[in-house]
């Protein structure tokens, strides 16, 4: 038997205390409450606090904050309430700097427009990457740029 997370809808282990794809956890779960801060383990065998948004604030911004891969700052005007929202409005910010980087590169001679496609093609990537999390209830960091964090 196993539990199903009620974030995300992830079937886990019944001896796991937290979900490893959205971090929703289930220490405090007989009365409906989940433990504060929430902890999850890193890559490392570590503990980080791990985040965890409310089903009614994904269900009501996943829209808006799918669309932020498009338009990062959508979010921030369109619902600057929703922590879900702004989680995805940082994550395409970061993007968006990642494609603004390739292009200043770019200017470099030959070496430059080699590593801007790659930097072009790993950009699509994550936007198709985020995108798929947004709409899909998730708030997973994109990889290598996903742990800054520049909007709060």
């Amino acid at each position: 038997m196993s539990k199903i997370c009620p974030t995300c809808g992830k079937e886990l282990a019944d001896s796991a205390q937290f979900c490893d794809n959205c971090g929703t956890s289930f220490v405090n779960q007989q009365n409906g409450s989940q433990s504060a801060p929430n902890t999850q383990q890193n890559a490392q065998g570590g503990y980080q606090a791990a985040e965890v948004y409310s089903p009614e604030d994904i269900e009501k911004n996943k829209v808006m904050a799918g669309l932020a891969y498009l338009i990062f700052f959508l979010p921030l005007i369109a619902c600057p309430d929703s922590r879900y929202a702004r989680f995805h409005a940082n994550q395409a910010l970061l993007v968006f700097l990642l494609g603004l980087a390739a292009g200043v590169i770019n200017i470099i001679p030959i070496l430059g427009c080699v590593v801007s496609v790659i930097a072009y093609v790993f950009t699509i990537v994550l936007i198709i990457m985020g995108m798929v999390n947004a709409f899909g209830g998730k708030a997973k960091e994109l990889p290598l740029i996903g742990k800054i964090k520049i909007i709060k």
